[in-house]
């Protein structure tokens, strides 16, 4: 019997370690007045703090809020400021903005430096490094390589995270997803959706945590396609994306100021149709994405 119990507590861990990390799908999973497991006994199989299970976060002031959306205007425009000159240009028209707080507001954004770190940065041992495999690739075709990014969308009330999908030779976006956290289970149903509709030969990402998360690589790879990772910190390997981000915010986004968002899911549906089906694209002969994707065929 004892070696039945060591034996199930072994493998209770081993299921633990390959749970979903994120706290916000180990909340949905409990059972309130389950007939045999307590809460206490649920939250300890999951591996979650029982004080966790009601914890709301709190909301952020309207001037953080307003802040939060200069800071996404700034770092649109120029996303090598880091923290300390993105508050000297706030406090410049603003009340004086310290550092720690710029700090604070970027990484609940999602925002980071892009800038080429130095060699000293620490690598972290949380996930298997993948390579830039499109860096010297041809691509000649559509879904040779699909890009995959997060951007912080803000709202008059709020603000949002939208994950996209886009075709590096067509610049199609082939699916997105929004969401009001940054877990990787948004980012996963995005990619669902984006095999639905084809499968690239690679697949390219920055390094989040989204996109190294084992249940990201896992599908990737079951698809044989191959994962591509961008280096720390150069955005301009992920260019095609953040400028679809750029037209995004500045043609609809900025000018709209959703206040809901039932209203920013459609009107963000609306843009991307708009993106795909009618806007010219400069880069593609003045042609639409959808158009390129089709007469060069998948």
């Amino acid at each position: 019997m004892y070696e039945q119990i060591g034996r199930l507590k072994m493998e209770l861990e081993w299921l633990k370690k390959k749970l979903p990390a994120c706290n916000k799908w180990k909340r949905s999973q409990v059972e309130i007045g389950h007939a045999d497991i307590s809460i206490r006994r649920q939250c300890e199989l999951l591996g979650l703090s029982r004080s966790s299970l009601h914890y709301q976060p709190r909301e952020e002031s309207v001037a953080n809020l307003d802040l939060m959306r200069e800071l996404d205007q700034l770092h649109l425009d120029r996303p090598w400021l880091g923290a300390r000159k993105l508050a000297v240009l706030v406090s410049r028209h603003e009340q004086p903005v310290n550092r720690k707080r710029i700090t604070r507001l970027m990484r609940k954004m999602g925002l980071e430096c892009l800038f080429c770190r130095p060699k000293r940065e620490k690598v972290s041992q949380e996930h298997r490094r993948h390579p830039n495999l499109v860096k010297g690739e041809i691509i000649n075709r559509p879904c040779l390589v699909w890009s995959a990014d997060i951007t912080y969308i803000p709202m008059s009330k709020g603000f949002m995270y939208l994950a996209a999908v886009i075709d590096w030779y067509s610049r199609l976006v082939v699916s997105w997803q929004l969401s009001n956290s940054l877990d990787s289970l948004f980012c996963e149903r995005m990619l669902e959706a984006s095999l639905q509709q084809g499968q690239p030969k690679i697949y390219h990402t920055d390094q989040g945590a989204q996109f190294t998360s084992e249940g990201w690589i896992r599908r990737v790879e079951s698809a044989n396609i191959r994962v591509s990772m961008t280096h720390s910190g150069r955005y301009q390997e992920n260019l095609f994306i953040e400028r679809l981000w750029r037209s995004l915010k500045y043609e609809d986004i900025y000018p709209n100021g959703y206040s809901s968002v039932s209203d920013l899911e459609c009107g963000i549906a609306d843009y991307i149709r708009y993106y795909n089906e009618v806007r010219p694209h400069q880069a593609l002969e003045y042609l639409t994405p959808r158009q390129v994707h089709e007469s060069v065929g998948s």
